[in-house]
């Protein structure tokens, strides 16, 4: 019997994270975690370190993003893409080299991974194969992006320019959004509205992303964070997350 791949788990949501681990407990003959990492940078140390066979690997993450981590490792090991795209083409993924999983990961799409590994070889990793797999992802995303986010209120739909919201705020399975004219709740993560908002929506916080071309001033808060003013109505203060600290630094420019 052939060992286990030794496995590493990247993602900066914490639910994912330890969804991911369930599922991989299904498979211990094919799986074997060694560790998890929550940023791009985490988990660039991490697989420098463990060396895994394998990692499940979220693209879009504060700071390091999957593709700048790919970039920056002198070997990558075998890719497993755990993702909210769901509405790009597979047809980017057509090499023996990598697997695509849409969130929420099901069991059953789960054990079809298992599967392709079962006929894998270690030589069939392409290095090329999978940037360009990822820099065709990018391409689509940035040909997508939204301009508008549509509100369902009872009985009618209410369209809420982007340019009119200040910040998102997250709380469990929902989104607040707010403008000057009032709040607006919507039933979908920030892991989601993250693929789909143009560059000006910065994701500061696990909870929060705001629209950057509405900031007034940003300060040094403690512990390496920052507060961030908005220029809206309630000139609302942001406290960002550490793990974001290098998301908003590149955006400051420091």
């Amino acid at each position: 019997m052939s060992k286990p791949y030794l496995t590493l788990i990247i993602d900066d949501e914490p639910p994912a994270r330890k969804g991911l681990l369930n599922l991989l407990s299904h498979f211990p003959e094919t799986f074997q975690v060694l560790d998890l990492a929550e940023n791009g940078t985490d988990a660039k140390e991490k697989i420098t370190k463990l060396k895994p066979d394998v990692i499940f690997l979220d693209i879009e993450m504060p700071g390091l993003s999957g593709f700048e981590l790919l970039e920056q490792l002198e070997t990558i090991p075998i890719v497993i893409f755990c993702t909210a795209y769901d509405q790009y083409s597979l047809q980017a993924f057509d090499t023996n080299c990598v697997d695509y999983l849409v969130k929420p990961i099901q069991l059953e799409r789960l054990q079809q991974t298992v599967n392709k590994l079962k006929l894998f070889k270690k030589s069939d990793v392409v290095p090329e194969a999978v940037l360009k797999a990822l820099q065709e992802i990018s391409k689509q995303k940035e040909a997508k992006l939204m301009t508008s986010i549509t509100v369902k209120k009872r009985d009618k739909l209410v369209f809420v320019k982007l340019e009119d919201i200040s910040h998102f705020e997250a709380d469990k399975n929902y989104t607040t959004i707010y403008t000057d004219e009032g709040t607006h709740l919507i039933e979908e993560s920030l892991a989601s509205l993250e693929v789909k908002l143009p560059a000006n929506f910065l994701r500061v916080h696990r909870a929060i992303i705001i629209n950057t071309d509405g900031v007034k001033e940003v300060q040094k808060y403690f512990n390496s964070r920052y507060s961030i003013t908005l220029n809206n109505g309630k000139k609302s203060a942001i406290t960002t997350g550490r793990s974001y600290n290098e998301a908003v630094k590149s955006w400051m420019g420091v």
